[in-house]
């Protein structure tokens, strides 16, 4: 797996073995975000329909205008809370005092202040009420052009997080990247919209474009002055034309008097663009969430299997991660165009391909990949033994120091083996360096490579490499070989040469084709990493890239230290880190690489990763064959002992990295 790479600790270690029977590596995937599996949205949109009146507050907001009256001039003053902090947001409960499963149904981002730490925050808190102040006085032509940074940041999610903190809590506020460097800025379209309505719906308009909730909509208040209502459909159409569209509607309004409004709804494909005189005609997708539970199958494979049976695309599945083959593993997933009695009538037949669907229930919306907590791992080391050169020591004080030393002191954050395809003849990464090269042909080759059994799936692709009979091996193939299936119709189509096989690939979904690159950019982190340390072991050391903690200090690499993954808009260390990674793109032909493949449409920016990483909630406990052995009984070197050992991991992290690091020896 990881044969020749660097250690983090110093301990002995031990040897064992995992992955005897899949019942011995449980995995569990932690919490997904409520927004993504609550049963329906109406609740919400009711509850968000429904919020309770403003309460006061030191600074007066402007008084609500009558649609009838023209709109006003200026802007509102900014209403400052009892500590001189932030903008209200929005009326109703404060940031902190709101309803938490609105607040997730609306896409609430982390707290400012947990992102940007107090100075900063109090900074741009001052920052967000003085420019609206400057927006109610006339003439200022400051107002446009006043900017506040945020300063550096490396990791492209923590400004993503910040981008969506900003947006949420002050809807008024812009945010830019320059060089990596976070700017803040006033919104002109906020302050245009504020002089056409009140400032309560600019800022529920702001949030609802910002949320992006699929399906739903948004409505003015009722507006009687039709040259009005005209003005306001001219300036969302302007300025949003390209996402959203408008209608006025018939609506009652508090004088139970029918009146106008303007509905809002984003342009979404699965809308349908025809209307009926009532309004919208929609044509919504459904979605399905589930909990999948499989052994001894890959995530992708088993996708394969239930899209096969459920006659619809792998692309239709959503889900946070990929789970390891040899294993039980339980996640989450969404699936699209897929009713819940629909999905609950193919349980019986999945259980005999060894899964298991259950906690099926309505969702609206799918999840994305990195989407998740964590991981919960529940595993079985089995045959423990010393190592051969330590034959001598106490095992259980052995496994005692072991599980101390990682606890306390983390691990090497590598990838692990299920990225790259264990045991495969071909690696997945090197199908991705065949992508970034451009050598579409041999990426083909590479991935109908067989492996050396005798069954038909290997024998089919045994027989393409022989004839290139692209429809000859799709009869040979399993129905739910649905990535092998897909290149194989584009390329009896269009034939086995460059141009064949770059359509081929682009048969396939995006997302299965980025996998293969991704998986070479892991390898070469991974080897970045082990370099890094066999190099300057694990100090901070001149040159290295540091995301700095609130204080500005960092002392050893657990301290935010980060190795980037390849791509276009990262940077690079300025010591000998970063010269090795100039090298080692050079001997894989990658010195030139712009790290985007246009004819595959694939976009690779690269990211940061943490060089190491520490376990959450570590227990274990020694079992012989007859009985529970208690971690105070000594002689276990004579014992066949196992170890049962449980702990969390945050994502992207690999338990089989961390075991390596427990108990020093590759899998």
């Amino acid at each position: 797996m990881l044969p020749s790479f660097s250690y983090l600790t110093e301990h002995a270690g031990f040897r064992g073995t995992i992955k005897n029977s899949p019942s011995d590596f449980v995995v569990t995937e932690l919490e997904v975000p409520e927004l993504f599996l609550r049963d329906t949205r109406a609740e919400l949109l009711q509850r968000t329909s429904e919020a309770p009146p403003a309460q006061s507050s030191q600074c007066p907001r402007e008084p609500k205008r009558r649609r009838t009256e023209p709109p006003g001039q200026g802007a509102p003053a900014c209403p400052r809370d009892a500590a001189g902090g932030g903008c209200a947001a929005t009326p109703g409960k404060s940031e902190s005092e709101g309803d938490p499963e609105l607040r997730a149904g609306l896409g609430e981002a982390c707290p400012l202040e947990s992102l940007l730490g107090k100075p900063v925050s109090e900074l741009l808190n001052k920052f967000a009420c003085d420019l609206k102040d400057t927006w109610g006085l006339e003439n200022n032509a400051d107002a446009g052009t006043r900017e506040f940074s945020l300063g550096p940041r490396l990791d492209k999610k923590i400004r993503a997080d910040l981008h969506s903190a900003v947006r949420q809590k002050f809807p008024f506020l812009v945010t830019v990247t320059r060089d990596n460097e976070m700017i803040v800025k006033g919104n002109p379209d906020y302050r245009e919209l504020c002089q056409l309505v009140t400032e309560k719906e600019t800022n529920d308009f702001f949030k609802f474009l910002d949320a992006k909730l699929e399906n739903s909509t948004f409505s003015f208040e009722p507006d009687g002055n039709k040259e009005h209502r005209k003005v306001v459909h001219h300036f969302i159409n302007r300025k949003f034309g390209k996402l959203l569209e408008t209608k006025s509607f018939t609506v009652t309004d508090v004088n139970d008097q029918p009146n106008m409004s303007i509905t809002v709804r984003f342009r979404e494909k699965s809308w349908s663009r025809k209307r009926s005189a009532g309004g919208f005609q929609e044509k919504q997708d459904v979605y399905t969430a589930f909990t999948l539970q499989k052994e001894n199958l890959e995530t992708l494979e088993a996708i394969g299997l239930l899209a096969a049976e459920l006659d619809i695309l792998p692309s239709d599945f959503s889900y946070t991660g990929i789970k390891d083959k040899k294993a039980i593993t339980l996640q989450p997933m969404i699936v699209k165009k897929v009713t819940p009695e629909r999905l609950k009538e193919i349980g019986n037949k999945m259980e005999k391909k060894g899964m298991k669907i259950f906690n099926i229930r309505p969702a609206y919306q799918h999840l994305r990949l990195g989407q998740l907590k964590g991981n919960h791992f529940d595993i079985v080391v089995r045959d423990l033994q010393h190592h051969s050169h330590d034959s001598s020591a106490d095992l259980k004080e052995r496994i005692s120091e072991a599980m101390k030393s990682v606890e306390t002191k983390g691990f090497v954050n590598y990838y692990g083996p299920q990225r790259f395809g264990q045991g495969q003849i071909v690696q997945t990464d090197q199908i991705g360096l065949a992508l970034l090269n451009e050598k579409m042909v041999k990426a083909v080759k590479l991935f109908f490579t067989p492996e050396d059994t005798d069954d038909p799936v290997n024998n089919a692709k045994r027989y393409f490499l022989q004839t290139e009979d692209a429809k000859g091996t799709l009869v040979m193939l399993p129905e739910f070989k649905v990535r092998e299936k897909m290149l194989l119709r584009a390329l009896n189509r269009y034939g086995v040469n460059h141009e064949g096989c770059t359509k081929a690939w682009l048969n396939i979904p995006h997302s299965l084709r980025i996998f293969y690159v991704h998986a070479y950019c892991s390898k070469i982190w991974n080897e970045a990493a082990s370099y890094r340390l066999k190099t300057y072991g694990s100090k901070v050391v001149e040159g290295d890239l540091v995301c700095l903690e609130e204080n500005g200090e960092s002392i050893s690499l657990n301290d935010k230290v980060v190795l980037p993954m390849v791509g276009h808009s990262v940077k690079y260390p300025s010591n000998k880190v970063g010269q090795w990674y100039h090298e080692r793109l050079s001997k894989d032909e990658l010195e030139l690489c712009k790290f985007r493949v246009s004819p595959l449409h694939l976009n690779i920016p690269g990211c940061y990763r943490l060089i190491l990483k520490t376990v959450q909630n570590l227990s274990y406990f020694l079992e012989s064959s007859e009985k529970e052995i208690k971690i105070e009984d000594n002689h276990l070197n004579d014992l066949k002992v196992s170890l049962h050992i449980s702990f969390d991991l945050d994502p992207s992290c690999y338990a089989t990295v961390c075991l390596r690091e427990i108990m020093k020896c590759n899998f």
